[in-house]
C-alpha cells in the first residue's frame, strides 16, 4: 500500500507492540487530520499507565481489552500486527476496507534496496552478520558514508521508523518472519532463504500453509531481483524453482574453506550456512572478500543464540533460549560436541515430534536431562521409546522453574563439561518469551555458582 492511499482515511492500528507504535507514529506524522484508532488486547488500566498521553487524547479511538476486535468494521484501513491472523480480521471489515501491515507499506514505499532474510532458524544471525558486512564493507575513507545501511524487522528497529528519511542509495537488511511475510504481494529486491522446518503450527493450520507464507519472500520477485537460497533444503529448493529472480546457491563448505570457522566466534554447521548467505550478499554489493572475512571474524554470537556463559565452577553454560524445534537443539549439540553433559529441554507443546532429538540424545554423551513442562515428558517418553536398553538412559529431572533447573545443573554436571539450554520448544508454558527464559538462565548460572 502506498502512503498516499492513507490520506483522509480512518485508520486502525491493530496491535500496539513495537511495530504498531511505529505505524501509528508514521500515520500521525504524515496525516495529522486522519481519524486514528488503536486496538490491542492490553487492558485500559495498563494502557493508561504505559501510554498516558495517548490515553488522554480525545482524537484517538481506543479499543482495548478482550473485545478489541469489535470495532474493526468502522475503519477504512487496518494496519495489522503480524501475529494477529488475517482470518480473524477479514470477516469484520466493512465493504471496501483494506488490510495492510508494516512490511507491505515499507516495501511499497521504500526508495532504497531491501534485503529480506528468512528461514525457520538462523535468520537473526544471518541478518545481523549481513548488516555488519555491508556497514563495514561500504564505509568510505575517513568515515564518509554515502550509503546508509540499516538493520530492521524482527531483530532491528521497526522498518517504518526509517521510511521518511530513506534515500535510493540506502540499504535495509530486513529480518522477515513468517507472519510478516504471510500477506505480502511484493518481495524484497534481494531475498535470502535459509531453511524450512515445521514451526508455528499452533498458528498455521498445517506445514503447507506455513511454507506458503515463507515463500512470499521470493514469490513476487522478477528477473532483476536476487534469490540467495539453500539448495540442500529440499523444500527451499522447490520454492526456489518457481522464482523468477537471479539465483545464488548457498554453499556452507565453500564458506568454511574461505574463512576457516575456527577463526570465528560462530560455532556449528548451521552458522556456516549463515556465513555463506552473508558472504554471497556482500558479493552482490561488490564488497572485497578481505573486508567480508574481517567482518565475519569480528562478529560475535547474538544473545540467546548458543551464547557462551561462564565458565562457573569449571562448568561452561550455553544459553540457546531461541531453540524452539528439535532441529535447533540437535544443531546446538552437534556444535558443542561430546563435552555436553547436561541439557535443559521442554516447554509449550505445539504438537511437534521429537524422534530425531531422542535418537541424538541416545547417541550422545549426555548424562542428565532437565525437563520443563509440558514437552519435557513428551521428550523423555520418546527417548525411552527409541532406547533399546533402559538401564543406560540419561538421568532425568522434572522442574517447573529456572532456579531449580540451574541448581540441578550444578549438582549433576562435572567440571570441564557443558550445560546446554536448548529446549526444542517454545517458552510459553513457564516463561513470557525466550528472552525471559534466557535471562533467567544467565542470572541463576551466576547467582547459584557455588564458588564465588
Amino acid at each position: 500500500m502506498e502512503l498516499k492511499e492513507l490520506k483522509g482515511k480512518k485508520v486502525l492500528i491493530l496491535g500496539f507492540g513495537r511495530e504498531g507504535q511505529s505505524s501509528f507514529e508514521l500515520v500521525k506524522k504524515l496525516y495529522p487530520q486522519n481519524r486514528l484508532g488503536i486496538a490491542d488486547q492490553i487492558e485500559p488500566e495498563a494502557f493508561q499507565k504505559k501510554f498516558p498521553e495517548l490515553a488522554q487524547d480525545k482524537n484517538i479511538d481506543l479499543l482495548l481489552g478482550k473485545n478489541y476486535l469489535t470495532a474493526i468494521g468502522e475503519y477504512d484501513v487496518v494496519i495489522k500486527t503480524p501475529g494477529i491472523p488475517l482470518s480473524a480480521v477479514k470477516p469484520l471489515l466493512k465493504k471496501g476496507a483494506k488490510v495492510t501491515n508494516q512490511t507491505e507499506i515499507f516495501l511499497a514505499n521504500c526508495p532504497g534496496k531491501v534485503i529480506g532474510v528468512t528461514g525457520t532458524k538462523g535468520k537473526s544471525t544471518a541478518s545481523a552478520l549481513t548488516y555488519k558486512i555491508l556497514k563495514e564493507g561500504l564505509l568510505r575513507p575517513a568515515g564518509l558514508r554515502r550509503t546508509k545501511v540499516q538493520l530492521v524487522g524482527n531483530i532491528g528497529k521497526p522498518a517504518l521508523d526509517f521510511l521518511l528519511k530513506a534515500k535510493p542509495q540506502d540499504i535495509f537488511v530486513y529480518e522477515m518472519s513468517c507472519h510478516q511475510l504471510a500477506e505480502l504481494k511484493q518481495s524484497p529486491h534481494i531475498a535470502v532463504f535459509l531453511n524450512l522446518y515445521p514451526e508455528h503450527l499452533d498458528y498455521y493450520k498445517n506445514f503447507a500453509a506455513y511454507a506458503k507464507a515463507k515463500a512470499n519472500i521470493t514469490r513476487w520477485q522478477n528477473k532483476n531481483d536476487w534469490l540467495i537460497f539453500n539448495p540442500a533444503d529440499e523444500k527451499v529448493a522447490k520454492i526456489a524453482e518457481t522464482s523468477l529472480a537471479k539465483k545464488i546457491e548457498i554453499d556452507p563448505l565453500k564458506a568454511k574453506k574461505i574463512i576457516g570457522q575456527e577463526k570465528t566466534y560462530l560455532k556449528g554447521d548451521f552458522n556456516l550456512l549463515n556465513m555463506a548467505a552473508a558472504i554471497e550478499t556482500g558479493k552482490i554489493f561488490k564488497i572485497p572478500e578481505a573486508k567480508i572475512l574481517q567482518a565475519i571474524k569480528n562478529f560475535k554470537p547474538l544473545e540467546h543464540r548458543l551464547e557462551k556463559i561462564g565458565p562457573y565452577s569449571g562448568i561452561t553454560f550455553y544459553n540457546d533460549a531461541l531453540s524452539t524445534i528439535e532441529q535447533s537443539a540437535i544443531a546446538a549439540m552437534d556444535a558443542l560436541g561430546p563435552q555436553v553433559e547436561t541439557i535443559l529441554l521442554g516447554g509449550f507443546d505445539r504438537g511437534l515430534t521429537f524422534k530425531n532429538l531422542a535418537k541424538k540424545i541416545l547417541s550422545s554423551n549426555l548424562k542428565t536431562l532437565i525437563l520443563f513442562p509440558t514437552t519435557g515428558q513428551k521428550i523423555l517418553d520418546e527417548v525411552k521409546k527409541q532406547s533399546k536398553d533402559d538401564k543406560n538412559l540419561p538421568q532425568s529431572f522434572f522442574v517447573d522453574n529456572m532456579a531449580d533447573a540451574v541448581k540441578l545443573a550444578y549438582e549433576n554436571t562435572r567440571k570441564g563439561k557443558i550445560c546446554l539450554m536448548s529446549c526444542a520448544s517454545t517458552s510459553f508454558s513457564l516463561f513470557r518469551d525466550y528472552q525471559e527464559k534466557g535471562n533467567l538462565f544467565k542470572k541463576y548460572a551466576e547467582e547459584l555458582n557455588p564458588v564465588k
